[in-house]
């Protein structure tokens, strides 16, 4: 009896550890009442732990946005788009461009307006993807309902399950653009616009304060007036543009056009070719109000600082505030702004409390102009990635990924070659030696440099992989100067079989029927591997470039099996005749190619997450167990070698 427990135990957990069918995302609706004549449909997805369901509002080229379509009768009208939460918004790598993604809970609203008084039963469905950190589940259907009493004074509200939505990521992307702030507001403090400002602080503090006590508390509210002035500016940037429109400037082509003729202009004002600055009126009026004395005086005299330094800082900051405002984070540009202030308010406070350490202070001089034109580079560098931004979403390819690159090279380059003392600018002391930190920058860059030259034949360059488009977006996928049959371990395809082609960038021959495929491996007898993966399958891409690219993986993918990729994403309609009842979702029809495969998948081998990889013979049977998401590059290569030795 113990014995048949026993089994039965394992039985039963290796059912639920093998079983792969996963369903992370419980959809249920309700209804509000606005007014008499207008409703909101509530729509609520809770979330399992660790996986995300990706926004209405993903890019083209991105992955599978969640949309929501109602069957239209006379009875209501839509008002406007359904509306969602903040949500998170990360640089994705492998798409190479900002994604917003929801964890835990989301929740949507679609408002109606009524046209008639009967009861009224609102039909409709959510088409939606979600990820986690190994595997993505193809574009899903899930049918909604809402119904409305004919009573307009009252509404059926579904009771609905809430998860309470975590807030760990948006803490961490907040901390980001705290610590990125931080530093951009130290550098700030070296320009040759601010650093010299420290001794007239000092002065200004010396003759105002009459003890040190009245010093240190005069310092107190000199460094808090710094702060209040630049969150102030972050606070009215998100009060005007509220988080949606904060959100939508990441893709919008005029607003990355715009600012990137601004970075331009600025980068080169940095480089010392002209210098910009603010009326002059502005910093008389504020001198004169600063001469006060009092609060209000040491006020002014932040406010004199903000102004003085803004040819210096108005770039820096501007940056900032789009780069912490285009994340759809409402608060993203205040955490911004506290970041930077603190910076510059810190160092200002303490040597106005305590002028002594003025003296351990080095004198300004030549390596003031030195800091300038290193960020005048890197402001320059960056106008590109907006550049790139309003190419990317316009789909024009002029600046493609070799093209950015050549840029980023150039740019770089020069600036390393400017480190070294072999190029000098307008504003530039004579250089009669190099320090050790200017050596050890110039180095740091000259090394970046040559890093990302291998790119331009195709290298995935993961340490800038959110600033370049993405692989795919390429004069040549392939890399530069690679040729599609050439090499000797390629698995050369002079004649490419019917319903074949070379997949980029690794020239791998490769199947997407599956019919076609299998008949080939019979041809040639080799095994079959079936690849089910999606065109905005975030692992399916890491597998690719992480993996598959390998020295010991990618001769076996090439030459000793016939690859079948299977997209359950594809949304090229059936032709004629091929379309065919749903066996999972009885009354429902398969309309896409990608339905097709994505119930293949899950009746034959109970799984429905991507990269699913299956190694079987010529008579459909499993060579050896399938795989998912498998990172490590020996468990994926043993994987390969004992499924192929099954089949020989």
């Amino acid at each position: 009896m113990k014995n048949i427990l026993l089994f039965l135990t394992l039985f039963i957990t290796s059912l639920s550890i093998t079983s792969q069918i996963h369903d992370p995302v419980k959809w249920s609706t309700s209804v509000k009442k606005i007014s008499d004549t207008e409703f909101e449909l509530l729509v609520n997805a809770a979330i399992e732990e660790n996986w995300h369901l990706y926004s209405q509002g993903v890019p083209e080229d991105g992955p599978i946005p969640t949309t929501f379509v109602f069957e239209k009768t006379d009875d209501f009208e839509l008002v406007g788009d359904a509306s969602e939460e903040e949500g998170h918004t990360v640089d994705d790598p492998v798409f190479g461009m900002k994604i917003k993604y929801f964890e835990h809970n989301a929740s949507f609203k679609q408002r109606i307006k009524l046209n008639s008084a009967k009861n009224i039963n609102i039909k409709g469905f959510v088409e939606f993807m979600v990820c986690d950190d190994s595997n993505c589940l193809p574009p899903t259907e899930v049918d909604l309902e809402f119904i409305i009493k004919g009573d307009k004074s009252s509404s059926v509200v579904s009771s609905v399950e809430n998860s309470k939505k975590s807030n760990k990521s948006s803490d961490k992307s907040l901390l980001t653009i705290f610590i990125i702030a931080f530093l951009s507001g130290f550098a700030a403090l070296l320009t040759p616009c601010v650093f010299p400002m420290i001794p007239m602080t000092v002065s200004f503090f010396t003759k105002q304060s009459k003890s040190k006590a009245a010093g240190i508390r005069n310092a107190i509210i000199y460094g808090l007036s710094i702060v209040i002035i630049y969150v102030v500016l972050g606070l009215l940037v998100s009060a005007i543009f509220g988080a949606d429109a904060l959100n939508a400037l990441s893709t919008n082509v005029w607003f990355n056009i715009i600012f990137f003729l601004l970075l331009i202009i600025f980068a080169v004002s940095f480089l010392g070719a002209f210098e910009i600055v603010l009326p002059s009126s502005w910093g008389t009026k504020v001198d004169e109000q600063a001469d006060r004395g009092g609060i209000i005086g040491i006020f002014f005299m932040a406010l004199a600082l903000a102004i003085v330094s803004f040819s210096c800082t108005g770039p820096i900051v501007g940056t900032l505030l789009v780069e912490a405002a285009a994340g759809g984070n409402q608060i993203g540009p205040i955490v911004g702004m506290l970041g930077f202030s603190l910076a510059l308010a810190i160092p200002f406070a303490l040597f106005a409390a305590f002028p002594g350490w003025l003296n351990s202070l080095p004198k300004s001089g030549g390596w003031l102009n030195t800091v300038k034109v290193v960020l005048g580079f890197l402001e320059l560098a960056l106008a590109f990635k907006f550049l790139s931004n309003a190419d990317l979403v316009l789909q024009l390819h002029w600046l493609e990924r070799e093209v950015f690159l050549s840029i980023w090279i150039a740019i770089f380059g020069v600036l390393a070659l400017y480190l070294f003392g072999k190029i000098q600018l307008p504003h530039d002391s004579p250089l009669t030696h190099i320090s050790v930190g200017r050596l050890s920058l110039g180095l740091i860059t000259l090394a970046f440099t040559i890093y990302m030259i291998p790119g331009l034949w195709g290298a995935p360059l993961n340490l800038i992989s959110a600033f370049p488009p993405a692989q795919h977006y390429s004069e040549s996928p392939y890399g530069v100067g690679f040729s599609k049959l050439g090499g000797s371990t390629n698995g050369n395809h002079d004649d490419i079989p019917e319903g074949a082609h070379l997949m980029a960038p690794h020239n791998i021959l490769a199947f997407n029927d599956y019919d076609l495929g299998l008949a080939y491996a019979k041809k040639v007898n080799k095994p079959v591997m079936i690849d089910f993966t999606g065109h905005a399958c975030v692992n399916c891409r890491k597998m690719e470039q992480n993996v598959w690219a390998k020295d010991k993986i990618l001769p076996i993918l090439k030459n000793d099996v016939v690859l079948i990729s299977l997209y359950v994403d594809d949304k090229r309609k059936l032709k004629p005749g091929e379309e065919m009842d749903s066996k999972l979702r009885p009354g429902k029809k398969l309309k896409y190619i990608g339905q097709k495969w994505s119930e293949f998948q899950t009746i034959k081998y109970g799984a429905n997450a991507q990269p699913f990889y299956v190694l079987m013979d010529h008579n459909e049977d499993n060579l050896i167990d399938p795989v998912a998401y498998t990172p490590d590059v020996d468990e994926y290569y043993n994987w390969l070698k004992k499924g192929i030795a099954n089949f020989n």
